[in-house]
């Protein structure tokens, strides 16, 4: 298991795990659920540069992204927003979106990715 690097783990997930030269970082939702659909994804995706560069890796590097959102109908123009402006348009992922039933009724968006190291 030595070839398996886990960073920011706790009792129920690791927030990041290393392997193959592969970081898989775990679903990330925004800490202020109070606002709306452009705060809390340039919050997830703040948050989501910083476990990149815990992982020795940046979102130029991005392999695949997950976007799940609360309500597709009313957000998706808004995260889409957003997330033009945070994506590296010379180095974009695959990615797909949807919607789902997210675990608190104030998150509006989660995001899951993974980038080479």
């Amino acid at each position: 298991m030595s070839d398996i690097q886990r960073l920011d783990s706790n009792k129920r997930l690791s927030r990041v795990v290393i392997h193959n030269g592969v970081v898989h970082v775990a679903g990330v939702t925004s800490s202020d659920l109070s606002e709306d659909i452009g705060v809390q994804t340039r919050d997830v995706l703040t948050k989501i540069d910083g476990y990149l560069a815990s992982a020795g890796t940046d979102k130029s590097r991005l392999l695949t992204v997950q976007i799940w959102l609360k309500n597709i109908d009313r957000d998706f123009e808004g995260m889409n927003a957003v997330w033009g402006e945070w994506a590296d348009i010379n180095n974009m992922p695959t990615r797909a979106t949807g919607e789902v039933k997210l675990a608190r009724s104030e998150l509006l968006v989660e995001i899951i990715v993974s980038a080479a190291k």
